[in-house]
């Protein structure tokens, strides 16, 4: 490694946050990765809309189409990436990322913006899945650490991003758009390039006569992932949710917006390797779930209650609704790592990281008409009941926790069973 080089100082960036050398070149290929994320997530749809001049709803069809045709991709390219290799899988992935990113400059039509869109999409669903496979193999050693200090600079990755996509759109210009779109097509060749710097992971040999389809039978995983999926509404709360009712149903200042973006962002870097770390087994999982489910229910309604509050207290009140969201954010995520994957086979991570996968991404392109049409329809009675919701969700995290256990191979319920008695 050239040490002057921007793959060098990423890598140095991360050897304050990894035990080992795999561990932190998959947080600085993570961290390269979710800067690029946010450079353009954030800004594409005004650049297909304000710049290239499709109308806004073409754009939402063309994204609308990609998603839904990549949702399923994701488990067949994590079973390729269980058989095949998951490091081979991810590169490939990012590769064809990089190229269809690339390429969207180039877009003047729907078609063309569909097809590219749905590429990206594939490529990003089964990568995404061989992500979860590599995150397996590498952190071994304290994995539950190890998945908490990604996350960390996944968060921050993300927030860097945010900052410069904010800058592009300020300035406005078709350069400045162009500048995100062709850093987010660099983000992933450079996420690629360091994942050369990982060892080469053999496939893990599968028992004799396993379905192919082997996560699709797992009743306990199969509930985990949709109790995840829905779960995952909390996220569109903060990010959809949230800022309209600031808006329209509070008199709370605009600024507010902003500072419980920053409040949640800051909380979720500072706090999540502090108590994700601790989180390591299944049961511990099934703890966190419900803990995360406790938290919104006191969250959303302290989000609710802004609505009643003079303009003195509004600000102050939906600050401290969004620590306490942040904190159910962290307990929330920390349980999915514990639980996805505590509960899947070594030699399947892939297949059932794409299954995961599916549950969460099929419940983020639902969550917006959920929200919109009963939390806002209903109005403070829709946050009360979305309060509720989440915490009967969380209190189903224990018993999936011990049902997913007891119907492991034998070795992995003598292993947790060691770890209850020593916890």
């Amino acid at each position: 490694m050239i040490k002057g080089s921007p793959t060098g100082r990423i890598a140095r960036m991360a050897r304050v946050a990894g035990d080992s050398r795999p561990e932190r070149v998959l947080i600085a290929a993570s961290f390269v990765n979710r800067v690029g994320n946010g450079l353009f997530n954030a800004a594409s749809a005004l650049y297909f809309t304000l710049i290239v001049g499709l109308p806004a709803v073409q754009v939402g069809a063309a994204l609308t189409i990609a998603g839904l045709i990549g949702l399923f991709a994701g488990i067949p390219g994590g079973h390729l990436a269980d058989r095949r290799g998951a490091r081979t899988i991810m590169m490939l992935a990012l590769a064809v990322q990089a190229v269809s990113m690339a390429a969207l400059v180039l877009v003047e039509s729907w078609t063309a913006l569909t097809v590219l869109a749905t590429v990206d999409q594939i490529a990003a669903a089964a990568g995404g899945a061989a992500w979860g496979a590599l995150v397996a193999r590498v952190g071994t050693e304290r994995p539950a650490l190890f998945r908490a200090r990604l996350r960390t600079f996944v968060n921050l990755g993300v927030i860097f991003g945010t900052v410069g996509s904010g800058l592009a759109v300020a300035a406005d210009t078709r350069g400045a758009y162009l500048v995100l779109i062709l850093g987010n097509a660099a983000s992933f060749a450079l996420c690629a390039l360091l994942l050369f710097l990982l060892p080469h992971y053999p496939a893990l040999p599968a028992p004799p006569r396993e379905r192919r389809r082997l996560a699709f039978t797992d009743r306990p995983y199969l509930t985990f992932t949709a109790l995840y999926g829905a779960m995952g509404l909390q996220y569109p709360v903060v990010s959809l949710l949230l800022p309209i009712w600031i808006s329209q149903h509070t008199e709370a200042p605009r600024w507010t917006v902003a500072a419980v973006f920053a409040v949640n962002a800051a909380f979720c870097v500072l706090l999540q390797t502090r108590i994700g770390s601790r989180i390591e087994t299944p049961h511990d999982g099934g703890r966190a779930f419900r803990n995360a489910g406790l938290l919104f229910l006191v969250s959303c309604p302290m989000m609710a209650l802004a609505a009643h509050t003079p303009v003195w207290a509004a600000a102050g009140l939906l600050v401290a609704a969004i620590f306490v969201h942040s904190l159910g954010e962290i307990w929330e995520s920390s349980a999915g790592f514990a639980l996805g994957f505590g509960l899947a086979p070594d030699h399947a991570q892939g297949q059932y990281q794409g299954l995961l996968g599916l549950g969460f991404t099929a419940g983020q392109a639902l969550a917006p008409a959920i929200l919109t049409t009963v939390v806002l329809g209903l109005g403070t009675a829709g946050w009360l009941v979305l309060a509720v919701f989440f915490a009967a969700l969380g209190a189903a995290g224990p018993a999936l926790a011990r049902w997913g256990v007891r119907t492991r191979p034998q070795p992995a319920v003598a292993e947790e069973a060691g770890a209850e008695a020593t916890g």
